[in-house]
Formats: C-alpha cells, sequence, structure tokens
C-alpha cells in the first residue's frame, strides 16, 4: 500500500455507523421452500452482511469485505468487493441496487464467522476482524422474545457498530466530510432532478438520514431496528438497571449492618457470661 498524501488532520476523531450480522429462515413449503439444488439435511437459508444503517453508502471508506464461513461449506473464503458492486448497480432502478457487502447460503448449523474489513486505500488503516456467530434458532432474554421470534418467520441476529477514524490523513479526511445529501437523492449512480429525483426517493423510501454521514434514523420501523428511539430505550433500559442493582446493594447493606450489630450483641453477652464464670 502507497503511504497516504498529505498529513494527518490533529485531533479531530470522525465516525461511521454500520450494521453487520446474519439473518436466517428455515425452509418451509408456503414463504421458503428449499431449491432442488439445496441438500436435503440442510433446514435454513441465511445471510451475513455488512451494511450502512438504514441501507446508506458505506463504500466511499468501505473497499472490501472477506467472510469466512465453515470450512465445510464449499469456498469458504468469501470476499465481495465495493468497486464490483457498483459496477453491477450501474443503470439500476434505485430499489434494485445492492447496498450491501452480503453471503447467501443454506446450511444447518450454527457456527462463528469471521469477518474482515478493508477500507479505503487514502485511510492507511489496517483491516479489522470482527466475529460473529450465526443464530439458525431463535434466541432471547425470555421466552417472549424467543416466541416473537419464531412468530416473524426470521432470526435476525444484527449488531450496530462505529467504525472510528481517528486524526485520519488529509485526502481521507475530505473523503468523509463532503458529498452529504439526502439519501438517494443523486451522487455516483444516483443521478436525478425534479421528477426522477422525486420518484427515486418514494422507490426507495422516506429517510430522515443523509448519505456519506454519521446520522442515525430517528425511529424504529421495519427492517430498521437501530435508531435514535433504540438508543434512548437502551438508556433508559440500563438506568432501570443501575436503580435495581443500587436498590438491592443498599438493602444488602442494610442487612449486613444489621447482621454485624447482632454479631456485636453476641460477642457482648459472651464477653459478660466468660467474666461472670
Amino acid at each position: 500500500m502507497a503511504p497516504p498524501a498529505g498529513k494527518r488532520v490533529k485531533g479531530v476523531q470522525i465516525y461511521r455507523p454500520f450494521i453487520y450480522g446474519t439473518t436466517a429462515r428455515p425452509f418451509n413449503d408456503t414463504d421458503n421452500p428449499r431449491p432442488a439444488t439445496v441438500p436435503s439435511d440442510h433446514t435454513h437459508s441465511w445471510q451475513v452482511f455488512v451494511k450502512g444503517v438504514d441501507d446508506t453508502d458505506i463504500f466511499y471508506w468501505l473497499r472490501r469485505v472477506q467472510f469466512k464461513l465453515h470450512e465445510s461449506i464449499p469456498n469458504h473464503l468469501r470476499t465481495i468487493d465495493a468497486e464490483t458492486i457498483m459496477k453491477e448497480n450501474e443503470g439500476k432502478p434505485v430499489a434494485q441496487r445492492q447496498k450491501a457487502f452480503v453471503v447467501n447460503e443454506t446450511g444447518w448449523g450454527e457456527f462463528e464467522i469471521t469477518i474482515r474489513l478493508y477500507y479505503d486505500s487514502r485511510s492507511s488503516e489496517k483491516p479489522q476482524t470482527l466475529y460473529h456467530h450465526l443464530r439458525l434458532h431463535p434466541y432471547g432474554r425470555t421466552e417472549a422474545e424467543k416466541e416473537a421470534m419464531r412468530n416473524g418467520g426470521e432470526v435476525v441476529a444484527w449488531v450496530y457498530e462505529e467504525q472510528l477514524f481517528n486524526e485520519p490523513f488529509e485526502d481521507f479526511y475530505k473523503v468523509l466530510t463532503t458529498g452529504a445529501r439526502d439519501k438517494n437523492a443523486g451522487g455516483k449512480g444516483g443521478k436525478g432532478k425534479g421528477k426522477n429525483a422525486a420518484a427515486a426517493q418514494q422507490d426507495s423510501g422516506a429517510s430522515d438520514v443523509k448519505e456519506r454521514s454519521a446520522m442515525i434514523p430517528l425511529t424504529n420501523r421495519p427492517g430498521q431496528p437501530f435508531s435514535r428511539e433504540t438508543e434512548q430505550l437502551e438508556i433508559k433500559r440500563l438506568k432501570e438497571a443501575e436503580d435495581k442493582v443500587n436498590q438491592m446493594v443498599l438493602e444488602m447493606s442494610k442487612s449486613v449492618k444489621a447482621k454485624e450489630a447482632e454479631l456485636a450483641a453476641l460477642k457482648k453477652e459472651a464477653a459478660a457470661a466468660a467474666s461472670g464464670a
């Protein structure tokens, strides 16, 4: 890799949110029949992916992703290039463009997937590795959560993450900080004005985030579980858990003090009995 041009932008940190994970669906005779070419012992179709929050563009900073699957799967090392995806997207309607690094597979067992991220060469960032457990069966903290996932027909195991670029080089800093725009409103592979732009926006669904930014949606909606709303609910859950722990600590402290007082009284009684004897 050639050394990046320019100097680092001191004192600056830029982050970009993204999602990685897996989605699995059991084969059935109604909406997910097993293809004839799939082995009869395969029970699920599944996919592993890395993508932007709300399907925003991440190809400008993440250029390649390698997925290491279980060694029993043919071609278990899969490398997906952003350049290839963008070429395949040329001329396609917005709704049909691929916006993620994704591998689709079938199988019957769960295993750990290694995901290796390769960044734009102008970043001079070393590749980073993530690990994700493929889930084929409903899971959750409660039986109700498991049942909800079972009824939904999909086993969703997604992780929200933020990529931090600390003091990026000048050229890469420009890449990260220029070109912000309304989602699907122009840009490479998505140009359009007037009716065309309005049609593209309608075709892709309204969004309150901008491309090439660190924004995430304000509220949740189907297929998009990460938002400011999610963040506030998680903060509330953590605060409730903290309050519960603090109450347990307070009760335990009172119990300990009571036991200490009881022990002191017993010692006093024993000492009195011993002196009387």
